[in-house]
């Protein structure tokens, strides 16, 4: 059975990483680097790195501090923020990493999703879209959430994975940084319109709400957060643990390496061996 991911968010601005409430009031948190060893340490599944401001800034992805946090990540890391050809895509892989993030470059030329899959497969092609409700519709917003692009989210998220798209993280701004839970209506619809990964981003504030997207939506591939992990709110063995405990498969991480699980999926040390 294939194990459900959990995924730490580092959203970076100015080199640091920041937290905020539906993609607003952002406040800093700590360094990339420090954040990304911790996390690649202690049991997170896959990193993801986004440079926030890049797109609405009109820039390139800053390389520097990407370069010196992939180093010290051993764990498939995602990078996105400001990719708008395949010469980003390039030059991000170049830098460490394993797969790269697309959201607003491919809205402005939706080419680009089906380019980069010819160049680099369509496993390293991720379509992250920010989705907030406008009238009670979908839709998909770019810049880092500050700009409605008008487009149906559903839609565009079929035509963008038709084009190549093999992962899709799906960001709800409605739920971001609130902490009441993922939103589960959203994500459904996504997961019942594409067959690629789903990642659920946006509302986690407890292991329980994991539990819950996991259990209601076993479509779901990841779920991806911030703030309750950088914080210490939810570690992520905690978390790992009780989704053995309620039969949700996943990794065990670095720390619980040298345990496991018997016949009776009942947690055992070595010791007891």
């Amino acid at each position: 059975m294939i194990t459900k991911r959990i995924i730490p968010c580092l959203d970076v601005r100015e080199g640091r990483v920041v937290k905020g409430t539906n993609f607003e009031g952002l406040k800093e948190v700590a360094s990339p680097v420090s954040l990304a060893r911790y996390y690649s340490d202690n049991g997170a599944d896959e990193l993801v790195f986004y440079d926030i401001t890049a797109s609405a800034e009109g820039r390139k992805l800053f390389t520097d501090i990407l370069v010196e946090t992939a180093s010290h990540v051993f764990i498939p890391l995602t990078v996105g923020g400001g990719i708008s050809s395949t010469a980003d895509f390039e030059r991000v892989l170049n830098c460490g990493a394993d797969k790269v993030s697309v959201n607003s470059g491919a809205i402005k030329n939706p080419d680009l999703v089906t380019e980069a899959a010819k160049l680099y497969g369509d496993q390293c092609v991720v379509l992250s879209v920010d989705i907030k409700r406008v009238d009670g519709v979908f839709r998909v917003f770019a810049k880092g959430g500050r700009e409605n692009t008008g487009m149906e989210a559903i839609e565009w998220i079929k035509r963008c994975v038709g084009n190549g798209a093999g992962e899709v993280v799906v960001n709800s701004i409605d739920t971001d940084g609130v902490k009441k839970g993922f939103d589960l209506e959203m994500l459904q619809a996504v997961t019942e319109a594409v067959s690629v990964p789903v990642i659920a981003s946006g509302g986690a504030g407890s292991i329980d709400d994991f539990i819950t997207l996991f259990k209601t939506l076993p479509k779901v591939d990841a779920g991806l957060a911030a703030s309750i992990f950088h914080f210490g709110e939810v570690k992520i063995n905690d978390l790992k643990r009780k989704m053995w405990e309620k039969s949700i498969p996943t990794r065990l991480g670095t720390i619980e390496e040298a345990r496991f699980y018997d016949e009776s999926e009942h947690f055992m040390g070595s010791e007891e061996k």
